[in-house]
């Protein structure tokens, strides 16, 4: 065993760019593979340091992480309670559930047209938008870029008058302006901002104390750096240009959180929207947000929020269920979760290459593939209990 470890390094140190073929990567001890795929990132500077949960509906199965908060020697080690910056998690752990917690209240409906919320839009011929385009990214909206002065008003303005001729509902196109959308029209429904609506409706009862946009200053020693538009890396201010610009609250980034947080959500939607006896979703709320909605013919697969199948599934991996669903965060993080095989893979990591894309979403596919490998069926896997997680 002791060689066939050894040997793993030097091929994952050697060759950077080299993928693993599924059969390749059940050769070996599926955990001990996932420290070392962490370790060689790490090691490339494809990241500086990252968490890796896995886990079911019951609990944490595995967890490991690499790296410290910065680069002191002496600096605290990562750990499943650090927050990251969890980018385009945002959508699916923050937007997405306040929206469907409004749906599941008949405050609002799928089919609403968007003009019902948004009467910038009337006139604009964009009226066929609904509630339901905007979150399988069907609405044919294109992204944009906010100025320095933008205000949320003027980014829809912007949005509601930019030309496409995209009808909705008739493609996918990723854009974050369906999200940012989204996170106001919680605004405007409940008369509460997105991020006071989630902390008192969904993280307060799920007991998610660490997730949270604008983390204050008891966050300040334990939140991972994230590397901004000048090569450099700082903590505790959102990545994203358009999210900071509109003050570091938005549908489509700006959420922190850890990957104990992020586990405690992942096992309520595995347990159909109930956790430790707290009732956040009904199961047909939870099946309505993870079913499939199929565009360009089939290629394209969505849930509402969640990616099912699509350019950006290659938190998938080779042995996750075509019932599994996740999303990717453009910092670096991902999580993938399948009800089929009650399983869940959970990455956070500190990216520093944002060039390499193909090989970064290597290291999310084969890392859940490795999980899937070593948990599914679920009794190949040992349950750890809360005080058995992360080692640095």
């Amino acid at each position: 065993m002791h060689r066939i470890v050894v040997l793993l390094t030097v091929w994952l140190l050697c060759a950077p760019v080299q993928a693993f073929a599924a059969e390749d990567l059940l050769e070996f001890d599926g955990l001990t593979t996932i420290d070392f795929i962490l370790e060689s990132a790490t090691n490339r500077n494809l990241i500086a340091g990252g968490v890796v949960v896995i886990g079911n509906r019951d609990g944490i199965l595995y967890s490991t992480a690499r790296g410290r908060l910065n680069a002191n020697e002496n600096a605290p080690p990562l750990n499943d309670r650090t927050l990251f910056d969890i980018a385009s998690l945002t959508k699916v752990f923050a937007t997405t559930p306040a929206v469907m917690k409004l749906l599941e209240e008949g405050r609002i409906s799928l089919m609403d047209p968007l003009t019902r919320w948004f009467p910038e839009f009337e006139g604009t011929g964009r009226e066929d938008i609904t509630i339901l385009n905007l979150l399988t990214h069907t609405s044919g909206l294109d992204d944009t870029s906010f100025n320095n002065e933008a205000t949320l008003s003027a980014a829809i303005q912007k949005a509601a008058f930019r030309k496409n001729g995209k009808i909705p509902g008739s493609s996918f196109k990723y854009a974050d302006i369906n999200f940012i959308l989204l996170g106001e029209l919680v605004r405007r429904v409940t008369g509460t901002t997105l991020d006071t609506f989630c902390r008192e409706q969904i993280y307060g009862p799920l007991e998610m104390h660490s997730t949270t946009f604008l983390p204050g200053p008891e966050f300040a020693t334990t939140i991972a750096p994230t590397q901004n538009a000048s090569h450099t890396l700082v903590s505790g201010v959102v990545q994203d240009e358009n999210a900071r610009r509109l003050g570091g609250i938005a549908g489509h980034a700006g959420l922190f959180s850890s990957a104990s947080d992020l586990a405690r959500f992942s096992r309520l939607l595995l347990r159909g929207g109930t956790l430790d006896g707290r009732h956040i979703f009904s199961e047909r709320v939870v099946a309505q947000m993870t079913a499939p909605y199929f565009y360009g013919n089939g290629a394209i697969v969505r849930g509402l929020g969640w990616d099912i199948e699509s350019p950006f599934s290659a938190p998938r991996g080779s042995f996750f269920s075509e019932m599994s669903f996740g999303h990717t965060g453009y910092s670096g993080s991902s999580v993938w979760i399948d009800p089929q095989r009650d399983l869940f893979v959970i990455l956070l990591t500190i990216r520093l290459d944002y060039r390499d894309t193909r090989q970064f979403n290597r290291l999310r596919s084969d890392i859940s593939t490795l999980a899937a490998a070593a948990f599914w069926p679920s009794g190949r896997g040992r349950l750890r209990s809360d005080h058995d997680l992360l080692k640095p």
